[in-house]
């Protein structure tokens, strides 16, 4: 086994600043792809090896075959703890910013089929133009539901004095 060449701290900090958000996650995708490919080769393994039901087995094949499970078992758990690492860093790096609601993650699309080039200059007029009637329409809707929901309760109080005389009465 060779051991990694000495870094400097200075490089090791300057690297350790290189790496984005963007390059971690790529890593943890080719970390999940090696956990998969791992595992495939542990089934594998396991599918080829033979149970130890009284049939007499080649004792090195036997023991070639567990000593590459035990060490695929081993890589996998470094792979887990790997991407546990990834997986945390990226949540550090993200844990500043401030969430964007998927709504302004989705574009519009017009009717008229316009180009993306062709509107792009007047599109933040557009759309903030956009939101604001949308919070308009949905404020406009919350006082309707408000006054649905009073006349509901007027209709609900005004039936349970009907059934209340009606019960008095009999």
């Amino acid at each position: 086994m060779t051991t990694p060449p000495l870094v400097p701290p200075f490089q090791q900090a300057q690297a350790a600043r290189d790496v984005n958000t963007s390059s971690l996650c790529r890593i943890g995708q080719e970390t999940v792809q090696d956990i998969v490919l791992r595992t495939m080769e542990i089934f594998q393994l396991l599918r080829n090896m033979q149970l130890p039901n009284g049939v007499t087995y080649h004792t090195n094949t036997h023991q070639d075959r567990l000593g590459k499970l035990q060490e695929h078992l081993r890589m996998l758990s470094v792979l887990f703890r790997k991407l546990r690492l990834v997986y945390d860093k990226c949540n550090e790096n993200c844990a500043g910013l401030d969430p964007i609601p998927p709504e302004q993650l989705i574009p519009f699309v017009e009717d008229d089929g316009s180009k993306h080039d062709d509107r792009s200059g007047g599109q933040s007029h557009l759309t903030s133009e956009e939101r604001r009637e949308i919070l308009e329409v949905n404020k406009k809707l919350k006082q309707k539901n408000q006054q649905l929901k009073q006349i509901m309760d007027q209709l609900r109080n005004l039936i349970w004095e009907i059934n209340s005389m009606l019960a008095v009465r009999s």
